[in-house]
């Protein structure tokens, strides 16, 4: 794995255990306050990640284009904020509502710059003779 696949790999994992880590956490309290962080740090951070990591691993030389650094790091910092955020919104600090607006607005900005990259790639990618595919 290359770097914003690796990168993006790394990123998903730990999103990954802090997620389980807080389910764990959400069943030994019986507390599930805190549902909705769960179910976003295992979908947007585990699992978009993963996506995105297997896409640059899958296509690598769209992951050393500049888009796909400013891809994950525009991920990777609106993703934290938004998680951490939503975290701490949940947990009674209603003044942190701005924060996690920005931060999910600047997320959904890194899924359209992932459609950007990405879309163009598969689809021509498609098109291409078996023997070029490879």
């Amino acid at each position: 794995m290359q770097k914003v696949a690796r990168n993006f790999f790394t990123l998903a994992v730990i999103y990954a255990m802090f997620g389980m880590a807080l389910g764990l956490e959400m069943a030994i309290s019986k507390d599930h306050a805190q549902m909705p962080t769960h179910a976003h740090i295992m979908v947007a951070g585990w699992l978009m990640s993963a996506v995105f990591a297997f896409f640059y691993h899958l296509f690598p030389a769209v992951g050393q284009k500049t888009l796909a650094t400013v891809h994950f790091w525009l991920t990777a910092i609106s993703g934290i904020g938004l998680l951490s955020g939503l975290y701490i919104m949940l947990g009674g600090n209603p003044a942190i509502e701005p924060l996690v607006a920005t931060s999910s607005m600047g997320f959904y900005a890194g899924l359209l710059l992932f459609a950007y990259i990405a879309l163009p790639v598969v689809w021509k990618a498609e098109r291409l003779p078996e023997a070029q595919k490879a």
